[in-house]
């Protein structure tokens, strides 16, 4: 069974009532989500928290779900469950502040699925090739609530928003002076960090995996730019 197919289960019918479906305050209490596993609970947090984000100005449009279903892959009969729950993000009363303490306390063992969580908002955040700056703001509070320091963050959208003035070293998270064998290192420990295998065992969805594309092609060409600069 799919991790959609849980949730599809675990949910239960919109046009029925049936399941938590019928309670909205059950729909967005994260806690439920564990009925479906951590694999479920992870992809409804960031179909969520993504509701929400498009939620921030008060309105959500047909433009930013798409967005959402061009980032991760929504398999056929799962679209109008997904675009109910955006619906109802703008009927939830509570903010996401709110919102990202439940997912935090949901994750609080693990803060590299917290991580994830932010690289698949970051992901979407870019659909539209910028990620705009009432967007970057939520994504920092999200990222304050979630307990990444400011450094933290910061190296994180370095590896989503990549500007030619950003500092290699400060990607991969060493000193300038760092040895050849250190920054080898560091950069092994990135790569496996973010492995499919390893992110699929943390509970990552492998249908979600896709969204560190982008974060990895970062760390890559941080990397070689090193190296470039020290062959010179």
């Amino acid at each position: 069974m799919s991790v959609w197919q849980v949730i599809a289960e675990k949910i239960g019918s919109f046009a029925e009532g049936t399941g938590i479906a019928g309670s909205l305050a059950q729909l967005f209490d994260p806690e439920n989500w564990l009925l479906g596993g951590r694999e479920a609970a992870f992809t409804l947090s960031l179909v969520a928290l993504s509701a929400k984000m498009a939620a921030a100005d008060g309105v959500v449009t047909a433009d930013e779900i798409r967005a959402f279903r061009q980032n991760v892959q929504i398999p056929a009969g799962a679209e109008d469950q997904v675009e109910r729950i955006f619906d109802l993000a703008q009927q939830d009363v509570a903010g996401y502040e709110s919102y990202a303490k439940r997912i935090e306390r949901l994750f609080h063992d693990d803060k590299d699925a917290l991580e994830h969580v932010l690289d698949g908002l970051f992901h979407i955040a870019e659909a539209d090739g910028l990620v705009h700056e009432d967007e970057l703001a939520y994504l920092q509070v999200v990222g304050e609530i979630f307990g990444f320091t400011d450094e933290e963050f910061a190296r994180l959208a370095a590896r989503h928003v990549v500007l030619s003035s950003t500092d290699p070293y400060f990607i991969l998270g060493v000193d300038p002076d760092a040895s050849d064998k250190d920054l080898k290192i560091a950069y092994r420990k990135l790569v496996s960090e973010h492995h499919p295998d390893r992110l699929i065992a943390k509970g990552v969805p492998s249908d979600l995996v896709q969204v560190t594309s982008k974060k990895m092609a970062a760390i890559n060409s941080a990397y070689d730019a090193i190296l470039d600069s020290r062959r010179d």
